[in-house]
């Protein structure tokens, strides 16, 4: 389906990456995996909710064999900025012996992908690499192994393919930025 003047809610400032940008920045990301896993069957794995719409994408652009499923996590304690999370949607498949795709829609500080990463980690997989569609590695205060990015993302408040603010805008077929005025000090 091609939008040829895309919807732009009232709490969009402007658009950063148009659609067209990012599903060609899809399929040469899809290129490299398929030949960095030429003979191999990746287990593709996303956080819910905002990851699904680059998985899927990602998924119809890939010809090799491969697998999908889901986690889903939720921020936990009394400073739920420090980092701590659970699983609140865990794998519905082992991963012990499998090559484990993990894709992300945005890291900025790396704290929950890092915890992610080492949950993964301790099942034994063949092997575990990470793509992600947008980084802030300005942001990053845990180090994680990045395979594949698609873009370096600016420090303002992005909504739009997959991204969401107060859950809305995820069904955007592009990323734009949210208006200033709705944003709170700090809260990328």
């Amino acid at each position: 389906m091609t939008i040829s003047t895309p919807y732009q809610p009232d709490i969009v400032d402007r658009i950063w990456l148009p659609a067209e940008q990012i599903q060609q920045r899809v399929l040469d990301i899809a290129q490299q995996i398929e030949r960095d896993y030429d003979g191999a069957m990746p287990h593709l794995v996303t956080v819910m909710k905002g990851g699904i719409f680059f998985m899927t994408d990602l998924a119809r652009a890939l010809t090799l064999p491969h697998t999908l499923d889901f986690l889903s996590i939720a921020r936990y304690g009394p400073h739920v900025q420090s980092g701590e999370v659970r699983i609140t949607k865990d794998l519905d498949e082992p991963i012990s012996g499998r090559h484990v795709l993990i894709l992300e829609d945005i890291v900025d500080t790396g704290m929950t992908l890092g915890y992610i990463y080492k949950n993964l980690e301790r099942r034994k997989p063949a092997s575990l690499k990470v793509c992600i569609l947008l980084d802030r590695p300005r942001r990053r205060l845990v180090d994680v192994p990045i395979a594949y990015k698609g873009f370096d993302a600016p420090d303002e408040f992005l909504v739009g393919y997959g991204l969401d603010w107060r859950e809305q805008c995820r069904n955007l077929p592009y990323v734009g930025i949210l208006k200033p005025e709705l944003t709170m000090e700090g809260s990328l």
